[in-house]
């Protein structure tokens, strides 16, 4: 029986998961606290005849589905949601608001980066492969993952014994594959051979200047006006510093300083975000942003050295020549023109290549090979709208209030891909 024929047959109704899907959307977890998300997961996953293993590096879990001799094939769905506020108006949309443990703030929360379509088309993906396991031999192990958006839940898995057989013994995967819901119309997916998700790097930065009151600037030292000079001259990186040719991007997202306007605080903290494509850029431009940092408080009389906090850290995403073009021959195959080959690259950044570059590997070594693929979102009518005005930028984005997922024909191609995904390499 070939794949299609096994979708056809053995794909379950997916109203049951569009429940569970708006259920998830309107009870958010922000990262580290995804507990709704894992419990539906788990508890499905049991009921499916799955074994699982869950409490990994926090509510991280994994189900396994071993079906005679074959390849290990383990597919990746992230649970996190954000602090962002919804303003989709969606009658299921989020109200929610809860403290992030990371810093102890109460926050709006949001499934904004549609990691609640990936947890609810993963559930589906689930039962299809369990349905259909007469056709097909190898191991399925479907893992859930916390804490994507703060680029730590990966880490934390393998930090916590996933891969260890005294700890949770979640079998050695050949490959490692995973997807997501991206603002592209939905129906479509795309895969890329090579680099497809930047490297994403991410600083605290506090400058110290003297403080005192705004009639006497000249008895201070304004580190407003040293972070005002610091954030334009960081945009002179990527124009004057990185090749044409290469991407690279640079972020101030917070500037932080003072209270009230009559006193000239005695610092700032200032957040950058860097997103670069090639290790020789990112070594590039990280080395670019300490150096003009440094010299922006040094021409500013700074009272000391900047303090550097690092508070996040995405690895390259470089999806494996010959495993994306098995995938690629088998989506072409099932979506026809609706899969793109040459997909670009993704905005964002990602930690899911971590769970295949951590695999201990037959050589003694670590790394298996993977692919990470993306599918589309959006009201296909309102997407070809957007783009016939020149309007795509209207398009709601991944991290959006507004970036809502139209539920079908989203959910039916994320399942379609990664059940197709897996069979190429179990059938």
């Amino acid at each position: 029986m070939d794949i299609q024929t096994i979708l056809k047959t053995h794909k379950p109704s997916l109203t049951p998961y569009e429940r569970v899907y708006k259920n998830l959307h309107q009870n958010p977890g922000l990262s580290l606290q995804e507990h709704l998300a894992a419990q539906t997961a788990a508890s499905h996953l049991s009921s499916l005849g799955y074994e699982v293993r869950t409490s990994i590096g926090g509510t991280g879990l994994i189900g396994i589905l071993a079906n005679g001799p074959g390849k290990t094939v383990l597919l990746r769905a992230d649970t996190d949601a954000l602090p962002v506020e919804e303003l989709t108006g969606l009658e299921y949309a989020s109200k929610k608001k809860e403290v992030d443990v990371e810093d102890g703030v109460e926050k709006h929360v949001m499934h904004a980066c549609g990691h609640d379509m990936h947890v609810s088309v993963m559930m589906a993906v689930a039962e299809t492969l369990i349905k259909s396991k007469g056709e097909w031999k190898g191991t399925v192990v479907c893992l859930f993952q916390p804490n994507e958006e703060r680029a730590v839940g990966a880490k934390a898995m393998i930090a916590d014994g996933l891969y260890d057989e005294k700890k949770h013994a979640c079998p050695i995967p050949d490959v490692v594959l995973g997807q997501h819901v991206m603002p592209l119309p939905a129906g479509h997916v795309g895969t890329r051979v090579g680099s497809f998700a930047s490297a994403a790097d991410s600083f605290r930065v506090t400058i110290y200047g003297r403080g005192g009151h705004a009639s006497q600037p000249h008895r201070t030292i304004d580190p407003v006006l040293m972070a005002a000079h610091i954030v334009v001259r960081l945009q002179t990186i990527v124009s004057r510093e990185v090749d044409p040719r290469e991407a690279a991007v640079v972020t101030v997202g917070s500037v932080v300083a003072g209270m009230t306007e009559n006193i000239i605080p005695g610092e700032a903290t200032i957040k950058i975000n860097v997103r670069t494509v090639t290790p020789e850029t990112r070594i590039r431009v990280l080395a670019a942003i300490k150096r003009i940092v440094k010299a922006e408080c040094e021409a500013s009389g700074a009272t000391k050295d900047p303090l550097w906090i690092p508070t996040s850290s995405f690895p390259f995403t470089i999806n494996h020549q010959e495993t994306t073009e098995t995938i690629a021959a088998a989506f072409s195959k099932h979506f026809g023109d609706k899969h793109d080959p040459e997909s670009a690259p993704l905005g964002g950044s990602e930690d899911f290549s971590i769970l295949a570059t951590e695999v201990p590997n037959k050589s003694g070594g670590k790394g298996v090979p993977y692919c990470y693929w993306s599918f589309g979102g959006s009201d296909p009518e309102k997407y070809e709208e957007a783009r016939n005005r020149g309007r795509l930028e209207d398009v709601p984005i991944n991290h959006s209030a507004y970036f809502a997922p139209v539920i079908q024909p989203t959910m039916g191609t994320g399942v379609d891909a990664m059940v197709v995904a897996a069979l190429s390499f179990l059938n």
